[in-house]
């Protein structure tokens, strides 16, 4: 199937040719008709699919299709998404599938300045990309109305959920006009996700699109068993001897990303953490750079990382296993995209082993372990933590006989790794 098929107008066809689409994706092929048609859509489909074509092709036909209006644009289509990086990625999607329109659309988040949202609002759009406490601030201020919406999309539903937004999306569906056509898409459906679908959409159509095992069969993947003593350690070691391009590296905290970039640039790494604490002008300029190359790391949280499209990205590590199976699906989507090779290390501690379960029961794959590394895990060590906290001085050490793997330790003496425990 092609797009033309699908009976897309062609400014829209011209537009998709300039970015190189050829055939869309599933989720697009099952979207767009039935979009076009005017029904409500419940998606389930994680981020790169191609979900953001597959919502905003068919919205731009629509608008395209209506008369001309005279005056000032009312805001017609309302996209709302939780993060400020995913609400330019699809601003900018906006920008290049309307590029042989007249249709306009701006974004608006938080984190900066509102003077020049408010000058593009006042100036009129048709299509309004928004992240929710900034969209209800301008609301509140008059900036904005809801009442001509005809087009409403909530996207990563999921991530809005995690991230507290329940309520001002409840504020948001008051505000809203009862006929319209509403567009509800998650990378997962527990029960709260179906029970604000069902507050959201009348009788929708469903699609679901499930990549979990294509994009583990296109990525390598390898585990580090490892102490978490070690991370850090084995962090740097691969960066400096392994991992020859820009890697993308996933902490479970804003903290622990921070952490992890002192820790690089000590080690004359260039790196960069994103996250929900950065501002919008600090986490693009870490974008950029990423992208230019300028940083060997860019270290990133769940949430910050929706919305970053990197082309070509060879590595990612998760320095955190998430405690969410799918989450770690779409971290090692990032890399091996569009037929492109891929590899993602994850470090697994022992208390993260149960994270590592639930994820090759998710993918239905059993992940490769990367045996007798420099920094392989060492079950004496695992209570070192307990100590540190009683305030104890660890129990010595007989040499290997403690070790239930039976191998030599090496050069890491216990006076080596007492030693490098006090400098950490």
């Amino acid at each position: 199937m092609t797009f033309k098929e699908l009976g897309l107008v062609d400014p829209i066809l011209r537009a998709l040719q300039d970015q190189g689409y050829e055939r869309p994706t599933p989720i697009q092929s099952q979207s767009i008709p039935v979009l076009l048609e005017g029904k409500d859509l419940l998606g389930c489909a994680q981020t790169g699919t191609g979900k953001t074509a597959a919502f905003s092709i068919p919205i731009v036909q629509d608008l395209y299709r209506q008369p001309k209006e005279k005056g000032k644009r009312k805001v017609k289509t309302l996209v709302v998404t939780p993060t400020r990086e995913l609400a330019i990625q699809i601003g900018e999607n906006f920008t290049a599938y309307t590029k042989y329109t007249d249709i306009k659309n701006t974004v608006i988040f938080g984190g900066v300045k509102q003077t020049s949202q408010v000058y593009a609002l006042h100036q009129g759009v048709d299509v309004l990309v928004a992240t929710p406490g900034r969209l209800l601030d301008l609301i509140g201020q008059k900036f904005i109305t809801l009442e001509y919406i005809q087009h409403f999309v909530l996207d990563e539903a999921d991530q809005m959920l995690d991230m507290g937004f329940i309520h001002d999306i409840k504020k948001i569906l008051k505000l809203l006009p009862q006929q319209r056509q509403s567009l509800f898409f998650s990378a997962t459906m527990p029960s709260a996700i179906v029970k604000l679908s069902n507050e959201i959409l009348g009788n929708p159509a469903r699609v679901t699109i499930a990549p979990e095992k294509t994009t583990a069969e296109k990525v390598e993947q390898q585990i580090y068993h490892v102490n978490k003593v070690n991370k850090t350690k084995l962090l740097v070691h691969l960066l400096q001897e392994k991992l020859t391009e820009p890697t993308l590296v996933f902490s479970r905290t804003k903290h622990g990303a921070n952490k992890i970039v002192k820790i690089l640039d000590k080690a004359g790494i260039k790196s960069a953490a994103i996250h929900g604490n950065k501002s919008q002008a600090a986490r693009q300029r870490a974008l950029q750079h990423f992208k230019d190359g300028d940083l060997s790391a860019l270290v990133a949280t769940d949430i910050a990382a929706r919305g970053i499209d990197i082309d070509e990205l060879s590595y990612v590590v998760n320095y955190d296993l998430p405690n969410v199976p799918e989450s770690y699906v779409h971290r090692i989507g990032r890399t091996g995209r569009a037929g492109a090779s891929g590899l993602a290390i994850s470090f697994c501690m022992l208390e993260e082993r149960p994270y590592l379960k639930d994820i090759e029961k998710l993918i239905k794959t059993k992940i490769p372990v990367v045996e007798e590394h420099e920094y392989e895990f060492r079950m004496e060590d695992a209570a070192e933590p307990t100590h540190k906290k009683q305030g104890q001085r660890p129990p010595r050490r007989k040499n290997s006989s403690s070790n239930p793997s039976g191998k030599s330790s090496g050069n890491y003496s216990s006076g080596n790794r007492n030693r490098n425990r006090k400098r950490n």
